[in-house]
């Protein structure tokens, strides 16, 4: 595997981290559970916690098999061997999301701007203020003007705190989205019902087609589809599947929605699960767009990237337009199957040639793959990158509830909890999210003293260290205090 990676000359300091992962991916090419308890028993390690530093866990392992078994002595690794690998993924972590500052977690918090924020200098500031560590730019939405305007204000507000904000700006990618609808957009639709996707909606709604029409963003891609073939639109919120189609007319059938019906408005994201589009990462106006990134971003996240000819296209265009200056960081943006896939290159491709990210993209991960299986796979990405020592955001409806409506669910807060094992955690936009980071900055602050990537801290635990709580009525044992 190392040697069909190639890693530049100027970036040679990689070179170990990906000869990490190639180790790494190697060692779970077989199943070492059975070997697991054995080791233990014997008080070795499990390499259940090998990651970061694979060839250096196995010598230490070895070597004391070698003394146990009576073998000729096997070389020890030194203990440098160990700590240099949490010593580059955390100053890799911090030079794309921020320092530390005192009481700060150590996974670092990330905030989407609204639009709103290009004309209100006071967001940025407040969000900061909360405990942000850095902020991000959807380019998705908005013009460039707007973009410049956001980051000036979390410039001087980053200034005026003192400290670093880094600024990531998404390129927009080939995302598929309902480009326009049959101008009845307030139509609901249930299960059994049927609409059509058309290569375009005729101006002003002078043709009234027979069935809800839209159109797609990328009104080739209905030539791919086919009967029986799934779509799902706004995330799987509504769910149809293809029943028949003439010419490049596609009827679908509603199989899924909300119990009041779920309507399909423009700009929508649409997903086709189970088929692969052959669409490029980089779009015609993202390279229009790329001067305007570049002048203001830290890092640039790299939406719907999936090979790496994608990577290297996207390496070529930031080096034209840097003019032989410094590159952003890369942050690869895993949404498919195919991406998942080609994870490894990916990061070695991009990491070769710029500090390089990996952004779990949940939400559309989870409808490309299912969402049975979106558990597994992340947990696999944190594994991947850690091995790699690429730095990981934890993305897409983290306390979605509480950012919008102003109330967390449960089972958001125990999400943020386990989001604490990747480097930085990313809200996104609503009227809340001020209130999100100081939440979302309390959980990662005490999951801190418990927990460390796949490591459990043995600290001292307080909240069984007293004598019973009282039962009489009206006393409330004090967990919280406790553990502080």
């Amino acid at each position: 595997m190392l040697s069909e990676w190639s890693i530049a000359p100027e970036r040679l300091r990689f070179s170990d981290s990906a000869a990490n992962l190639a180790a790494w991916l190697a060692l779970r090419q077989s199943d070492i559970g059975p070997l697991q308890g054995p080791l233990t028993a014997l008080g070795l390690s499990s390499l259940g916690r090998c990651e970061g530093h694979v060839l250096a866990s196995m010598d230490a392992v070895l070597a004391t098999l070698a003394v146990l078994a009576g073998r000729p002595e096997h070389p020890r690794p030194s203990p440098t061997a160990f700590q240099s690998a949490a010593r580059t993924l955390a100053s890799r972590r911090d030079a794309l999301f921020g320092a530390a500052r005192p009481c700060s977690p150590t996974t670092r918090v990330m905030v989407t701007l609204p639009s709103a924020a290009a004309d209100d200098a006071t967001f940025a500031a407040a969000v900061l203020d909360a405990g942000a560590d850095c902020l991000r730019i959807n380019t998705a939405h908005d013009e460039p003007e707007a973009w410049a305007r956001m980051a000036a204000h979390v410039r001087a507000a980053a200034a005026a705190a003192g400290r670093r904000a880094p600024l990531m700006v998404d390129l927009a990618g080939p995302k598929l989205r309902i480009a326009g609808v049959s101008g009845r957009e307030k139509t609901r639709l249930h299960p059994g019902d049927r609409f059509a996707l058309v290569p375009e909606i005729a101006p002003n709604g002078r043709e009234r087609p027979a069935l809800f029409s839209a159109s797609l963003s990328h009104p080739e891609v209905l030539d791919a589809l086919a009967v029986g073939d799934a779509v799902w639109i706004d995330d799987g919120v509504l769910r149809a599947r293809v029943r028949a189609r003439r010419d490049r007319t596609v009827e679908l059938e509603v199989t899924h929605a909300r119990p009041k019906g779920g309507r399909i408005k423009r700009d929508k994201g649409v997903n086709l699960p189970g088929r692969a589009l052959d669409l490029p990462a980089l779009t015609s106006a993202d390279l229009a767009r790329l001067g305007g990134v570049l002048s203001v971003a830290d890092s640039v996240g790299f939406s719907m990237v999936q090979t790496v000819a994608d990577v290297r296209d996207l390496i070529a265009a930031l080096e034209a337009e840097a003019g032989g200056g410094p590159l952003p960081a890369v942050v690869l943006k895993i949404e498919t199957p195919t991406a998942v896939a080609n994870l490894p290159w990916l990061i070695v491709e991009a990491g070769a040639r710029a500090p390089v990210a990996v952004m779990i993209a949940r939400g559309d991960l989870a409808v490309e793959i299912g969402l049975d299986r979106l558990s597994e796979i992340q947990e696999e990405i944190l594994w991947l990158c850690e091995a790699a020592h690429v730095p990981v955001i934890w993305a897409t409806q983290v306390l979605e509830g509480l950012v919008k409506d102003g109330l967390a669910s449960r089972a958001e807060a125990t999400d943020a909890a386990m989001a604490q094992r990747a480097d930085c955690v990313m809200l996104n936009k609503g009227p809340h999210v001020v209130e999100g980071v100081g939440f979302l900055r309390d959980v990662l602050r005490r999951m801190d003293r418990h927990q460390h990537k796949k490591t459990a801290l043995m600290g001292r635990l307080n909240a069984w260290a007293r004598a019973p709580a009282s039962s009489s009525a009206g006393a409330t044992p004090d967990i919280a205090a406790r553990e502080r």
